[in-house]
């Protein structure tokens, strides 16, 4: 059985399900570090920092919080390229 589902990569070798991902904020603003704490208090909060700064918050459909030490830009142009590239294989079918 295999899985066709897109990996991408947040960082030091660490991958989300693509499908799964509902937001990529900034951590700066009060709202996502209270997000942040509310998700450790709760055991939904993954750390793929590797004990860097973090750059980016990643909300996941299953309510999961993961840090990131890649800005949220870039791991949003990630996402748009794989979504593209998902997007063209689809009409090459």
């Amino acid at each position: 059985m295999s899985c066709s589902c897109k990996l991408l990569n947040i960082g030091f070798g660490n991958f989300v399900v693509a499908d799964r991902i509902i937001a990529i904020v900034n951590p700066n603003s009060a709202p996502m570090k209270r997000l942040k704490e509310e998700a450790k208090e709760t055991k939904r909060l993954i750390d793929a920092t590797q004990g860097r700064k973090t750059r980016s918050i990643i909300i996941t459909d299953s309510n999961h919080v993961i840090l990131s030490a890649i800005q949220a830009e870039t791991v949003a142009q990630r996402l748009m390229s794989d979504t593209l590239e998902k997007f063209e294989k689809g009409d090459e079918e």
